[in-house]
């Protein structure tokens, strides 16, 4: 009876004990929920120069680099491919121009200005966000050379202030075709923007390309910098003044690159120029009526090929953020109206914000598009890298989204989480960037890929190698495919040109995210 009595006082104090604990614990949520996801306000730590190295991240991204050696046209120096050759070695001389550099566009031969500008813009701003962490892991020559073998084609796709070369070659004449770059016969067509012809849009990312490009090579070749500093005024103003969407003026490209907007990108130009010149009349452009009737201030989009608001957003708060103080108070208002869009961007973003966007998958992933599924959850995942090393730079704790904040780490563990995705942690077990893992794509709807490189084939007859069931001979290395549908299914098919097929804009913004998770969070560098 004792013992029994004893027994009962003891499981009475473990039941009131218990009981005790859960109401901590509800207490503790409680308190996280409104005050955030940090139990302190402090910020944390300034990060320091790169530190240790995440091999999986540094892995991909050297990976990630060598697509665009797959991609380059022209004749190639040091070319590391060993099924690449020299290519389009007559493109531009129709108009006396040497438009024999560049990059062609995806898994066909074609070289269309729009996006590649863009590849050039991003990874330009890879490179200085993240250019000492590239260093480290021995990618930044790499990642310079390729910014460079784009830039050196837009240089002379631009003979004069108001020409600007936006395509080599002809779409459908090239899609009837499935042969290597290498063996192309076929004429290439030119067409040009200008201003009878205007095309806001693809003349102002140009512009954001080169200017974004000028501060990269500033320290390194300043002569070059100054080139396309001169190159990018030029075409901002021709841009500015003869206003108009390329995409309706020339409708032929409305099949491939077809543009919904030219204000994004006077907004993303301009604010890269006020980047790389410090002139305030790009400040009074982005913050004037143009950003009254462009910037969607307070409507978070998708940053993509086709909408550069996200990027400009992000791009104008790193002023709050770093220049506050040097930046006049007639400008303040507009600045801020785009970091708190910025805010609204990130806050959409991360999955435990009352705000949080529906478009994801059931693992996590962003999924905004069935074609090219995986563009905007990696080029959403650089955006929030960068701004959480904006917020740990800045000393800037929390994230206000609603009733909740969040900090530099939930911004940080969201990029990551994408990142993970890409490089095999999702339902296939499957890594989407060809080249990095055990398990990838080996059907990539590429030409060059598809082909045996001794291989002799035409215009038609290159068909059986795009019909052929066994994998490709070549390895389109570095490759980020399109990605997963919705239910996080992949038909890996050379047919399949949805999920399959890579692009330039792709590997822009994954050598961006992955540049920025190499080594452990990096203090923001100056872009000057």
């Amino acid at each position: 009876m004792g013992e029994k009595s004893g027994s009962k006082g003891c499981c009475g104090w473990f039941i009131a004990f218990l009981v005790l604990a859960l109401v901590v614990v509800a207490v503790v949520i409680g308190v996280k929920k409104k005050f955030g996801h940090s139990g302190s306000d402090k910020p944390a730590p300034v990060p320091g120069p790169p530190g240790a190295v995440d091999q999986k991240y540094s892995s991909a991204l050297k990976t990630a680099l060598q697509f665009f050696d797959v991609q380059k046209s022209g004749k190639l120096v040091d070319n590391k491919i060993s099924w690449r050759g020299d290519s389009a070695l007559k493109d531009g001389s129709q108009a006396q121009l040497d438009l024999t550099k560049g990059m062609y566009d995806a898994g066909d031969n074609m070289k269309f200005g729009f996006p590649m500008a863009f590849t050039a813009t991003v990874l330009s701003w890879a490179i200085l966000e993240y250019g000492d962490q590239m260093d480290h892991v021995g990618q930044l020559e790499q990642a310079q050379d390729s910014l460079k073998w784009i830039t050196d084609y837009l240089i002379n796709a631009h003979p004069s202030e108001n020409v600007l070369y936006i395509q080599v070659g002809d779409p459908v004449a090239d899609h009837k075709c499935w042969e290597k770059p290498e063996a192309m016969t076929d004429a290439r067509p030119l067409i040009q923007v200008n201003a009878s012809c205007p095309g806001s849009d693809v003349a102002a990312e140009t512009a954001a390309a080169m200017a974004s490009a000028s501060l990269v090579f500033k320290r390194t070749d300043s002569t070059y910098s100054s080139t396309l500093l001169k190159h990018a005024k030029q075409l901002f103003t021709f841009a500015n003044k003869n206003r108009g969407s390329y995409s309706e003026n020339i409708p032929e490209v409305q099949t491939y690159y077809n543009s919904t907007g030219y204000g994004d990108e006077l907004l993303w130009a301009a604010s890269w120029l006020y980047h790389a010149t410090g002139d305030d009349s790009y400040l009074e452009f982005v913050t004037g009526q143009d950003g009254e009737d462009y910037a969607q201030w307070g409507s978070p989009t998708w940053f993509s090929w086709d909408n550069k608001l996200a990027g400009a957003q992000v791009l104008l708060a790193r002023l709050s953020f770093f220049k506050a103080k040097d930046i006049s108070n007639s400008y303040g208002s507009g600045l801020s109206s785009y970091r708190k869009t910025a805010e609204a961007v990130m806050c959409g973003l991360l999955p435990d914000s009352p705000t949080a966007t529906k478009s994801r998958t059931d693992s996590g992933l962003i999924w905004v598009s069935e074609w090219n599924s995986l563009q905007h959850p990696v080029a959403s995942a650089f955006l929030a890298a960068v701004y959480s090393d904006y917020m740990l730079t800045s000393q800037t704790p929390k994230l206000k989204c609603d009733s909740e904040s969040f900090t530099p780490s939930d911004l940080r563990d969201f990029a990551k989480s994408q990142a993970d995705y890409v490089l095999g942690k999702n339902p296939m077990k499957m890594s989407f960037l060809v080249g990095y893992g055990d398990k990838y794509p080996e059907f990539v709807h590429h030409r060059g890929a598809s082909i045996p490189a001794n291989a002799k084939t035409g215009c038609k007859d290159g068909f059986k190698w795009l019909e052929s069931s066994n994998p490709n001979p070549n390895v389109a290395t570095g490759a980020l495919v399109g990605g997963p549908f919705k239910n996080e299914t992949f038909i890996d098919s050379r047919n399949n040109s949805m999920q399959t097929e890579p692009s330039t804009y792709n590997s822009a913004v994954i050598v961006g995210l992955l540049s920025s998770l190499v080594t452990t969070s990096s203090i923001v560098q100056s872009f000057t």
